[in-house]
Formats: structure tokens, C-alpha cells, sequence
């Protein structure tokens, strides 16, 4: 506190008065001045309550300032733990950041890898579509034109061999008219091949049905029972390749289908991770911002503290200054009075 704000007009006139001429105070005898200024004793008294003014307000400003440094202290753990928390906060998303970031490159990969495959099972049902054109419908007319040439090969068989013991036995007693049956019997098995070879454009059946005509019986019988064989081979090497190429066809549909699903969930996925991506950086951009605006809080607070305790400082220097100055006028004051008792 100002001396001049704790004194009325009349008392501050009184002190300013007393400390330009103290000695018209304290002469021994009443001067014509004195007798119009005011007493000693009243300023003994204005002095003695502007100390106890002071002393109060010095104790009431050290509580203020023990009250100021005690929030300060604690604003100060309080913002301290605040970054503390925001500091560890930032650090776990910085860590879930690496660990997406790590999954989404995972990810990534997986996808190339998955594209990969299915290109080379795209590469692979192409190639196996190729090797495998026969449809149903061209699967059931071959096998038509292959009964065909079993039942023609088949045919010719047994007209030449359904009465061999009879022929046999003919040609013991009779070989004139058993050479002429056999000779019809070829005739009609190569008629009934080169028709059935005609039709069903097979080579095969028109070399047999030569055959027939010029070779001997035996020869013929095994060049028949060879392409029936043959025949019957070739079937079920068709029926073999046929289930394949189902059963291939079926298997790189279905594991194309997976991948496909694969490639969908992984894409599903590196859009999760890529948005989690950015949503974690725009969590770590706030945690940064909020620890910068909680330490400049900090720095402001301490200071405004610092500024705070300079002035308490400052203002305490004065009004101890001011107190010891009154406790020396008071002592002077006390002595005269003193020693005017005594007088």
C-alpha cells in the first residue's frame, strides 16, 4: 500500500508537514509556527497506525504471494501431468501407427502375391480350356462315330469268323465251294468297313476293309481285333481326358473364386489400414498440438509467476524499507517523549 492511500487529506498534510520541518516539532519551547501545526503527538499516532498498516499488508502480500507460488505449483503438476499423459498417449499411437503401417506393407504384398496367382490361373484355365476345346456335344458325336466303328469292326468280325469250325470242316471235303464262301464273307466284311469308313471318314476302317480283301484270314482276324482294341482304348483315354479337363475346369474355378475373394478382403483391408492410417496421423497431429499448447500454458504460466514474484519482491523491499523507516521515527519519537516525561 501507498502512504497516500492509506491517510485522509488531513493526516497526509500533517505527515508531509512533519517531514519537511521535524524540528518545529520537537523545540523546547512553543515557536508562533508550532503553535498552528499540529501536535507531536498526533503525528506519533498517524506514524504509529501507517506501521501497523504496514506490517499488515507486508504479512497479508507474503500470504498472497505463498498463496500464488502454492497455485502455481499446482497448475504447474497439474499441466506437467497433463503432458506427461499426452506424451504417452502420442507415443502408443505412434507405435499403433508403426504397426499399421507394417500391416498395410503385409498387406500390400499379399495382394501382389494373390494377384500373381490368379494371373497364373488365369494363364493356366486358358491353356486348359485350350487343351481341353472337346465340348459335350462334340464329346457325344465322337463317341457316336467310335460305336460306329466298333459295331462296323465288330460286324465284319463275325461274318468271318461265326462258322469257322463249319468252314473248316467244308473245306476238308469240299474246297471249291469253300473258297467261294470265304470269298463272299470277305467281300461282305470289306463292304460293310469302307461304308462304315466312308461315313465316318476313318481312314483306319478303309485300310482294314483293304485288308480284309487281300490279307489272310488270321492276319486279318488280328488287324481286327487289334482296332477294336484300339478303339476301345482310345475311349476310355477320351473318357479319362474328359473327366480331367471337368474336374481341372471345376478345381481352377473354385480356387479362382477364393483368390478373387482373397484379393477383395486383402483390398478390404489395405482401405481399413490406409484410413486407420489416417485417422492415427490426425490423432497424432492433435496429441502434438495439444502437448505444444499445454507447454506454451506452461511456459506463460511460469512466466507470469516469474513476473508476479518480482513484483511481490519489489513491493515487499518497499514496505519493509518503509517499516524500518516508520520503526526509526517511531523510536525518535518515543525517546522525545521519553525524555520530556522525565523532564
Amino acid at each position: 500500500a501507498k502512504v497516500g492511500d492509506m491517510l485522509s487529506s488531513k493526516d497526509l498534510k500533517t505527515v508531509q508537514s512533519f517531514l519537511q520541518s521535524p524540528e518545529d516539532y520537537f523545540d523546547a519551547e512553543p515557536t508562533f509556527k508550532q503553535s498552528y501545526a499540529p501536535q507531536s503527538g498526533e503525528i506519533f499516532g498517524i506514524l504509529k497506525n501507517m506501521l501497523s498498516t504496514f506490517e499488515a499488508d507486508l504479512s497479508q502480500a507474503q500470504k498472497d504471494e505463498m498463496q500464488s507460488q502454492k497455485a502455481y505449483e499446482d497448475l504447474k503438476a497439474a499441466k506437467e501431468d497433463e503432458i506427461k499423459q499426452g506424451q504417452d498417449h502420442l507415443e502408443e499411437k505412434q507405435e499403433e501407427l508403426a504397426n499399421t503401417d507394417e500391416s498395410l506393407a503385409q498387406a500390400k504384398e499379399d495382394l501382389e502375391d494373390t494377384r500373381t496367382s490368379l494371373a497364373a490361373d488365369q494363364a493356366f484355365l486358358a491353356n486348359l480350356k485350350e487343351k481341353c476345346q472337346l465340348t459335350d456335344q462334340e464329346y457325344e458325336q465322337r463317341t457316336k462315330t467310335r460305336q460306329e466303328e466298333i459295331s462296323a469292326v465288330s460286324e465284319a468280325l463275325s461274318f468271318l469268323t461265326s462258322d469257322e469250325a463249319h468252314d473248316l470242316f467244308s473245306r476238308t471235303f469240299n474246297f471249291v465251294q469253300t473258297a467261294s464262301t470265304e470269298d463272299a464273307r470277305r467281300s461282305k466284311a470289306a463292304k460293310i468297313l469302307a461304308e462304315t469308313a466312308h461315313k465316318v471318314s476313318s481312314a483306319a476302317l478303309a485300310t482294314l476293309a483293304g485288308q480284309v480283301q487281300r490279307d489272310a484270314f488270321v492276319k486279318v482276324k488280328k488287324a481286327i481285333d487289334d482296332m477294336i482294341a484300339k478303339l476301345l482304348q482310345d475311349k476310355e483315354d477320351e473318357i479319362k481326358q474328359k473327366d480331367f479337363c471337368i474336374e481341372e475346369l471345376n478345381t481352377n474355378e473354385r480356387e479362382t473364386e477364393l483368390k478373387n475373394r482373397d484379393k477383395e478382403e486383402t483390398q478390404a483391408k489395405i482401405d481399413t489400414l490406409t484410413n486407420e492410417i489416417e485417422t492415427l496421423i490426425n490423432e497424432i497431429d492433435t496429441l502434438k498440438a495439444e502437448i505444444a499448447s499445454l507447454q506454451t500454458e506452461l511456459k506463460r504460466a511460469g512466466e507470469d509467476r516469474e513476473q508476479e514474484n518480482k513484483d511481490f519482491q519489489e513491493t515487499v523491499a518497499d514496505q519493509r524499507a518503509t517499516v524500518k523507516l516508520l520503526e526509526k521515527t517511531l523510536d525518535v519519537l518515543k525517546g522525545f517523549y521519553n525524555k520530556k516525561h522525565k523532564g
